[in-house]
This record gives C-alpha cells, sequence and structure tokens, in this order.
C-alpha cells in the first residue's frame, strides 16, 4: 500500500516555523486545538514535532509562565520530550502501522527531506478495521 494514499498533504496540516517565537507556536496551537503541531524550516524540510507538553514544560522551567517573556524566545529552544520522527513517501504500510503506536500522526518527508504532510493514527487503525472486515466477510 501506497503512503500517499493516506496522506494528509501540507497545505492541510497545521504546522510551525522554525523561525516563529514560542508565543506564536502558542497561539497556533491553541487555533488549531491540536495537542501535537510538525515543525518545519522555510525551506519546507521537517524539524520535529511540537507538543503541548514542551511547551508548558518550558514555559515553566525557563519562564516563570509569563506570556510576555514567550514574544521573544525562538520556538527552537522548546525542549521537546518526544521525537516524532518521519517516513519517506517510499515507505511501508508496516513502518506506519509501527510509528503510529508511539506517535498520533506520522510526518512524511519526501526523497530531499521536504515535509509533504501527514498519515494520521486515525487513518492507519481505519484501513486496518476494514481489513478485518473483509477478512471477517470472507472467513463466513
Amino acid at each position: 500500500m501506497n503512503v500517499l494514499f493516506f496522506l494528509t498533504p501540507k497545505s492541510e496540516v497545521a504546522h510551525l516555523h522554525d523561525d516563529w517565537t514560542l508565543r506564536q507556536a502558542i497561539e497556533k496551537l491553541e487555533r488549531s486545538r491540536f495537542t501535537a503541531i510538525p515543525m518545519i524550516d522555510r525551506k519546507g524540510h521537517y524539524i520535529g514535532t511540537v507538543t503541548e507538553g514542551d511547551i508548558l514544560w518550558t514555559m515553566k522551567k525557563r519562564y516563570d509562565m509569563n506570556m510576555k517573556s514567550a514574544e521573544n524566545v525562538s520556538i527552537l529552544t522548546v525542549e521537546r520530550r518526544m521525537e516524532f520522527k518521519p517516513v519517506s513517501i517510499n515507505a511501508s504500510m508496516e513502518d506506519l502501522i509501527q510509528m503510529s503506536m508511539n506517535q498520533n500522526f506520522v510526518p512524511v518527508i519526501d526523497d530531499k527531506k521536504i515535509f509533504i504532510g501527514i498519515v494520521t493514527r486515525k487513518d492507519i487503525i481505519r484501513f486496518c478495521y476494514e481489513g478485518y472486515l473483509k477478512n471477517q466477510r470472507e472467513a463466513k
């Protein structure tokens, strides 16, 4: 099965840019209502994923929960507790399933390491469930 079958393209994915401030990232998370968002550079390369928890703990540890301070802090200073590893556009279904066990979504990059979108855990589970139902019908 091709990764593109499951892909939510970058144009439809809420994402951060690596030159944003901590405050901009907080505002983007708030507007999107997601708990984790991919971060890319201005050339489109995948940098990593930032979670609400990463931001919360950074604010607590370094900035005494002061939103005003967050206006001048680079998002790159946020300590990310978990690495959301991307998969290649050529990844197998097994790779996607394996990665989705620990991540809400799997970032997808092309051969030049450019972020092209995500595959959500929901889509992977739906695919597996439909396969399961098909096997159940065939077994009857």
